[in-house]
């Protein structure tokens, strides 16, 4: 018998309260004694026996946790010294000025630099403060910076910051030639800022109260209330907007998951009449931007895995859109990028990441020195540059930028990601594996661990997955990641349908009444991983967040004797009762990805079948670490709440389970670069101490 992480004797673990409540939908009645923990005023939470029960679940994990202290203080030290005290970013010419960002040695924000354009902005030279994050972050628990946008004439800042985590931006404006503020503040954004072409005004996306992208308002810069330019009326579709390539245009795209629709804006015109570039109809999805030579569109309505299209009139429709390239079963068009004498396509084939140049003279891909690697377009600011900014990294070289020069075909090294600590990236492997799963397709799966790490010895695994909303997985580099390794696991990503890994079909794969696939899949992949010597049953430690929460809620309920340990982040775990539940800022806008129990029974059966919180059962689960976010919009704390206080009054074992909610952060946790490092070190003392490894 392997060593077992149990629950201690004192203190006692929380329990919450049961309070009778049920609901009935498709003739099936709903028992759901936890149903209390969403409070009815959220997203203000503010019932004192809800934040009680909290408070109790947060003092058992630090209280469970205390004896371990010293084990993450160490882990919190290694992954922090492979952190760079004064990183910095790669400069870039925009307009008038070069720009940088760096961090101050033992800063959590980054300061932002800037300087009248030199020669190059690799130059020696002096920089002025743009902005510096800390200060503006100051004493409180939460901020993220959401835009940083220079206006046109080069004489205004626009930034926009979250200051609690619920994703409400404010926006502010500075003078640069003055240093000061102006009056113009707007508040409940939704962060994104793009300027009119003469500097006098800017849009933003006004967010409603239940944190939906729905208005796009021009604010005058002299003051005055905003001007609203377009208003999404159906609440099941969010906006967004963007500045194109040219800088001529701004790009309203309202989309849910699976349909969008775009308009164009003239950034010049005073009283802009936007132009629908084609109108929304079901299972159409496109991308737009606009450059010199017209408008060009990524679009699904040939292929469903893209393809990218032409057209000069924004509003001549579909029929004017001529191909330039086209995917097809093998070949995925998942981004593009415009620049004066070339497009760069962001593609996949066979699961694997290319970089396609299109130019006047052909076209040709970029050579990178490995085959499994994530390769993606970076940060490229200026629309006539002749070269393109690459982001690249493998499981075992850390994260590169590339600038890469069209006409030389040459990459040139402009930052490789320093591990202070020291990193020998010959001491490590990794490798891509394909696993049958139990209806015989072939998942691949991404390894890496040390070279003294022998298969077949039943070292320790750590599984990771994720498997919705076609967001894949990519085989990247982790420098926390190593703590692990080097304690002898092995790691690995199972790319498993839900992602977009394999084109768009591998997510269609994993949604609405296939759903059930991304979690056999897992399980088929842990089963596979076993019998193919990469560990034994019950040496798997898994983790996921969000969706992948969901993932872990759902293998702990098919498979919980393969597995060591799980770790739950902001789970998505109630997902039946929030797909019933309309008033939710995030539920009509996932009907088309979970499909809408409310109106369809087929759907609510499906759901009912998998829902990680609908089907606890009284039988034995691995030990298990839950995390939430009291501010998180997008998966709300009730969530994780709910599963771990049914989960604990339901199981037969005796095996840890502990819950920690962030009392002043949303989805993405702590928002220093520091304090996050914190909570990846909790996780990892988690499944050592499961191994029985915490000594």
């Amino acid at each position: 018998m392997h060593h077992q992480l149990l629950a201690p004797e004192s203190p006692a673990a929380p329990k919450a309260e049961r309070r009778p409540h049920s609901v009935t939908h498709h003739g099936v009645t709903l028992e759901d004694p936890y149903a209390w923990l969403k409070d009815p005023t959220y997203p203000e939470v503010k019932d004192e026996s809800i934040l009680g029960y909290l408070r109790q679940e947060n003092d058992y994990f630090e209280s469970v946790m205390k004896p371990y202290e010293g084990l993450t203080e160490t882990l919190f030290a290694e992954i922090k010294g492979r952190v760079k005290e004064d990183d910095a970013g790669v400069p870039w010419a925009e307009g008038a000025y070069d720009f940088y960002w760096a961090f101050a040695p033992g800063a959590q924000y980054r300061t932002w630099y800037y300087r009248p354009r030199a020669v190059s902005p690799f130059a020696e030279g002096d920089w002025q403060v743009l902005l510096d994050e800390t200060a503006e972050a100051g004493e409180r628990e939460f901020f993220r910076l959401g835009a940083l946008a220079v206006s046109p004439d080069g004489r205004y800042l626009a930034m926009s910051a979250d200051t609690s985590g619920a994703e409400r931006f404010a926006i502010r404006v500075k003078d640069l030639t003055t240093g000061l503020w102006h009056d113009t503040e707007v508040e409940e954004s939704s962060g994104e800022v793009v300027w009119t072409s003469d500097s006098s005004a800017f849009y933003f996306v006004r967010v409603s109260k239940e944190w939906r992208p729905f208005l796009v308002c021009r604010q005058p810069l002299k003051g005055g209330k905003p001007v609203p330019l377009y208003e999404e009326k159906d609440a099941s579709f969010f906006v967004h907007i963007a500045e194109s390539s040219s800088k001529a245009q701004m790009v309203i795209r309202i989309s849910d998951h699976v349909t969008a629709e775009v308009w164009s804006v003239p950034l010049a015109a005073e009283t802009p009449k936007p132009v629908c570039v084609s109108p929304r109809r079901t299972h159409h999805d496109y991308f737009v931007d606009h450059g010199v030579d017209g408008f060009y569109v990524r679009s699904n309505k040939d292929h469903k895995n893209f393809g990218l299209y032409r057209t000069d009139d924004a509003a001549a429709g579909e029929a004017a859109w001529v191909p330039v390239r086209m995917g097809d079963d093998r070949l995925y068009i998942h981004g593009f990028s415009l620049f004066k004498g070339f497009t760069v396509l962001e593609e996949r084939e066979e699961g694997l990441d290319r970089i396609r140049i299109l130019a006047a003279g052909g076209e040709h891909t970029v050579d990178f020195p490995e085959d499994v690697a994530e390769a993606a377009v970076g940060h490229n600011a200026e629309y006539d540059q002749p070269f393109v900014r690459l982001a690249y990294s493998s499981m075992i070289t850390p994260a590169t930028v590339y600038d890469y020069d069209v006409a030389a075909r040459e990459l040139t090294v402009r930052k490789v990601q320093e591990i202070p600590s020291g990193y020998d990236r010959d001491a490590y492997h990794t490798e891509r594996v394909m696993i049958e799963a139990r209806d015989g397709t072939l998942v691949p799966v991404s390894l890496v661990y040390r070279k003294d790490w022998i298969r077949g010895t039943a070292a320790p695994l750590h599984l990771y997955g994720y498997g919705a909303y076609g967001l894949g997985m990519s085989p990247s580099f982790s420098a926390s990641r190593l703590s692990l390794l080097d304690r002898g696991f092995a790691y690995a990503i199972a790319h498993i349908r839900g992602g977009d890994e394999l084109g768009y079909g591998w997510y269609e794969a994993g949604k609405l009444d296939h759903r059930t696939n991304t979690f056999n899949d897992f399980v088929d992949v842990a089963k596979g991983l076993i019998a193919s010597g990469y560990t034994t049953a019950g040496h798997i430690s898994i983790s996921g967040g969000s969706a992948g929460g969901e993932l872990m809620g759902a293998v702990a309920n098919q498979a919980p004797e393969l597995f060591r340990a799980v770790v739950l982040h902001v789970p998505f775990v109630d997902v039946l009762n929030t797909m019933l539940d309309a008033d939710l800022p995030l539920t009509p806008i996932e009907w088309p990805e979970w499909g809408n129990p409310i109106e369809d029974k087929a759907a609510f059966e499906t759901i009912r079948s998998y829902c990680p919180y609908t089907n606890i059962a009284a039988k034995a689960y691995p030990p298990m670490m839950v995390t939430g976010g009291l501010n998180d919009p997008r998966v709300t704390y009730w969530e994780p709440a709910k599963w771990t206080a049914k989960l604990r009054a339901t199981k037969t074992d005796n095996n840890l389970l502990v819950m920690k909610i962030n009392m002043g952060a949303g989805h993405g946790g702590k928002s220093g670069r520091f304090e996050r490092l914190h909570e990846v070190a909790e996780e990892f003392t988690f499944v050592l101490m499961a191994f029985g490894k915490a000594d």
